[in-house]
């Protein structure tokens, strides 16, 4: 059986790239545009792992990633940012909410997918 990755991103063709990218390396993919719209398909379903960007409307990646710890079937999840965001606060910021690996953009399919491979429980 094939894991469950969610992508969370405001861009649509972003999500496409990085769906097809783990599609292609075998995962199976959930997506949600934002936040808000990730925290309402969280229903209990086994989810792997969650590739998360930090800047977004209606709820931003990091308060996502702060909702997610509190739930019980999903506070061991681990997520990866993805995003353009680079500054060492901001990780810090995404480390102390529960991120797991930061990946800036632009970046390699493949090392976004060697994360996965590596986080992927």
């Amino acid at each position: 059986m094939s894991k469950t990755v969610m992508i969370v991103d405001d861009s649509g063709s972003f999500r496409t790239v990085v769906k097809l990218s783990l599609q292609k390396a075998g995962y199976a993919v959930l997506e949600a545009m934002d936040g808000k719209d990730a925290v309402s398909k969280l229903t209990g379903q086994k989810i792997n792992l969650i590739v998360c960007d930090v800047n977004m409307p209606n709820m931003d990646g990091l308060s996502f990633v702060r909702h997610l710890k509190t739930t019980s079937a999903y506070k061991f999840t681990p997520v990866i940012m993805l995003t353009t965001e680079s500054q060492d606060a901001k990780k810090a910021e995404g480390k102390a909410a529960g991120a797991r690996a930061w990946i800036t953009k632009p970046f390699q399919p493949s090392q976004l997918v060697e994360a996965v491979n590596k986080l992927c429980v």
